[in-house]
């Protein structure tokens, strides 16, 4: 996974751009390649930290609906709708960050 800063994304097209030309004309400059690979190599390592932290959020908000459904097992009568609506509420942050994190690694 690649994460690319609003100024890498330029930095990084505008490279490539003249690279393209410089490809056409026969003459690459290998200082333009150098940079690119520098570019990509800082938005791996924080693709990679961003990966890493949406998983810690994913495991995180599976613990909370474990503990949100055992919560509504062990309720009294007059706790169990509350304890629902907490487990509801769990299983929707599962949702969704099960969803970040299929997201980011496809991209």
């Amino acid at each position: 996974m690649h994460s690319y800063t609003r100024a890498e994304s330029r930095q990084r097209s505008k490279l490539f751009r003249q690279g393209f030309r410089q490809a056409l004309a026969d003459c690459v400059d290998p200082d333009i390649r150098r940079k690119i690979e520098r570019i990509d190599q800082a938005a791996a390592a924080r693709g990679a930290q961003e990966l890493a932290a949406l998983h810690q959020v994913q495991a995180d908000a599976r613990q909370d609906l474990a503990t949100a459904k055992a919560v509504e097992r062990t309720a009294p009568r007059a706790d169990k709708a509350a304890a629902r609506e907490a487990r509801k509420q769990a299983e929707q942050r599962v949702r969704l960050a099960e969803r970040a994190v299929h997201k980011a690694e496809r991209s």
